[in-house]
């Protein structure tokens, strides 16, 4: 828990420094999270250190009940409220935070801070990597419910990381770099050509590329 705690802390400061690094014109850039630029992406990340439990409670209220027009609509909100340089900060600062998702663990929080870095860096086609000592463990931790939820069916499809020694499934194998394979796993669809396959004729199937 200590390794995966200091793994999140890194993180966080990491994607401070990359967002603090970033023009105006890619701020307002598309993620991979639909409908959602890079500023509603990094506000969506600082939520859980802004908001009480209660004030959360109030929203999802709002919300009907539904935690994706929750989500929308705060990050909506929020991404209009702070400056660029405000919500870096907002990540640097709160870099030891032990704030995870609702009723998941410690791997859960390292998950959504990783995911959503990835989710501004892939999309603007940005170099970083992440290490694999912070991969590695959210791959490991992948279950059948988890795919469920993220509405991914990987039905005939062995993923396989090119860049360490993971896959996960059977079928036709699609090769890409193991933190591109983690993006599909939490149903994101990547740039085209991030991710191959095999055997001769094959197709990356459309629904992994956007």
């Amino acid at each position: 828990m200590t390794d995966i705690a200091a793994a999140t802390a890194a993180e966080r400061r990491e994607l401070a420094d990359v967002l603090d690094a970033l023009t105006p014109d890619q701020w307002d850039a598309p993620s991979l999270c639909a409908g959602w630029r890079v500023r509603e992406v990094a506000a969506h990340m600082s939520m859980g250190f802004r908001y009480s439990l209660p004030r959360f409670a109030a929203e999802f209220a709002k919300a009907r009940g539904s935690l994706h027009r929750m989500t929308d609509r705060t990050a909506r909100r929020d991404a209009a409220a702070f400056t660029p340089h405000e919500l870096s900060a907002l990540l640097r600062e709160n870099a030891g935070h032990p704030w995870k998702p609702p009723a998941g663990g410690p791997t859960a929080g390292l998950a959504h801070d990783v995911v959503h870095g990835l989710d501004i860096t892939v999309a603007l086609g940005h170099p970083r990597r992440v290490p694999e000592d912070r991969l590695r463990p959210l791959l490991c931790a992948l279950t059948p419910r988890g795919l469920r939820f993220f509405g991914v069916d990987l039905t005939g499809i062995r993923l396989c990381a090119d860049d360490l020694d993971w896959s996960h499934g059977s079928g036709a194998p699609v090769h890409g770099a193991a933190q591109d394979l983690l993006l599909v796993l939490f149903g994101r669809r990547l740039p085209a050509g991030r991710l191959h396959g095999g055997p001769e004729g094959f197709r990356v199937p459309p629904t992994l590329v956007a």
